[in-house]
């Protein structure tokens, strides 16, 4: 279901990105990976999320390969900065090394990737100086929970804060305890990677389930698509999953077309249900 998102600083952004963990790293791919970005550029979505940590770079690369010809005014750039290159001493090389991997001259957002050793004044004071010389338009932070989050509101830039990134999806819904009701009153929006649910046991079991298969057929799409659907559902919310190939985001895509009604959502509620007590944050 399609929304729109409305950043703390004013900024309306759809709700559904693309999430690029894991692509740029096999050279055989290349190509399907970068026909698959444009295709879901041509087809209206615009946010791309990346991180200097993906392939060491070559995520980032591979982006800016990808988004040569198109008016970067319509894309909405998110890379993230590793808590190791947090502070005032790396912060502004690694910025400026993410913006040469991926030809551009600023990021629309750039992410702390997690809590590192530098303290949140530090970084954010860095944030702030990237946002005042051009080199990026807003910040905010990954994998940040409610204490974070709380502390984070009592920093002198606390409030410029724009979003949180974190693993959510229908077998991983932690957050909704605590951690996304506190951010949902800051008017802080939650990005969801791997909204999918990651690869292996987890994944396989949320592809079988009784209520997701249901709801499938009721729909006439696949498990995959009832996943994602339940994510993009979410108020507050932007879901970025990965796709490598161009019918892979031609599904996601259509989801935007999915609308899950409160049968479906008291179905998947029924055998995922809502956390009913803190949970630690998951990251993988």
């Amino acid at each position: 279901m399609k929304k729109n998102i409305i950043l703390p600083d004013g900024t309306f952004v759809n709700n559904l990105g693309i999430g690029t963990w894991y692509m740029g790293d096999n050279p055989n791919k290349k190509s399907e990976e970068i026909e698959c970005i444009r295709y879901a550029l041509d087809n209206g979505i615009k946010i791309i999320d990346t991180a200097e940590m993906y392939g060491s770079g070559n995520s980032e690369r591979l982006i800016g390969e990808a988004i040569k010809g198109y008016n970067r005014s319509s894309i909405f750039l998110i890379s993230k900065v590793l808590p190791s290159n947090a502070g005032k001493n790396k912060i502004f090389q690694a910025c400026e090394n993410s913006l040469k991997r991926l030809g551009t001259d600023y990021l629309d957002m750039y992410l702390l990737h997690w809590r590192g050793m530098y303290s949140f004044e530090e970084t954010f004071e860095c944030m702030e100086e990237l946002k005042k010389v051009g080199k990026i338009r807003r910040w905010g932070v990954s994998n940040m929970d409610i204490e974070d989050m709380i502390e984070i509101q009592s920093t002198p830039y606390g409030k410029e804060c724009q979003v949180n990134q974190i693993l959510y999806h229908l077998g991983s819904r932690g957050i909704e305890y605590s951690l996304k009701p506190f951010m949902d009153s800051k008017g802080i929006p939650t990005i969801a990677y791997c909204p999918l649910a990651q690869g292996g046991r987890l994944k396989e079991k949320l592809l079988k389930s009784i209520s997701v298969k249901k709801i499938a057929e009721k729909y006439g799409i696949t498990p995959i698509q009832t996943l994602l659907s339940f994510v993009l559902s979410q108020e507050n919310m932007i879901a970025i999953p990965k796709a490598s190939y161009v019918e892979h985001m031609k599904q996601n895509i259509e989801c935007l077309n999915i609308h899950l009604d409160d049968e479906d959502l008291m179905l998947l509620n029924k055998e995922y249900p809502k956390p009913t007590k803190k949970l630690p944050l998951d990251i993988e």
